[in-house]
């Protein structure tokens, strides 16, 4: 449950500066082992928060998330093209591009 405080745990810091997470916490996170986490201090306090990273390439303009859901509602509908179709059609729209016309 996101929000809920688990009781307080005790843990040790490795050699290596390594702080192992209790279990119990690390599931209720639905975090796992390789996740990213970012580290800061509060006061005399250390706070651990799950982290992940995107690329600002990767996200969406608001016109292409409306396109990927108008995509995805009509494939729920039964409405797509194979990849072959798509490439064809394609090709075709290319090569008619191509062609002049007096």
């Amino acid at each position: 449950m996101p929000g809920t405080t688990t009781k307080e745990r005790i843990g040790r810091v490795g050699q290596r500066r390594q702080v192992v997470i209790p279990k119990e916490i690390l599931e209720s996170l639905n975090m796992r082992e390789g996740d990213l986490v970012a580290v800061a201090q509060r006061g005399d306090s250390v706070v651990i928060k799950r982290k992940t990273l995107v690329d600002p390439d990767d996200v969406l303009t608001p016109a292409e998330g409306a396109l990927v859901k108008k995509a995805e509602r009509e494939m729920k509908q039964g409405k797509y093209v194979t990849l072959a179709q798509l490439h064809h059609d394609l090709a075709r729209k290319s090569s008619q591009r191509r062609r002049k016309t007096a």
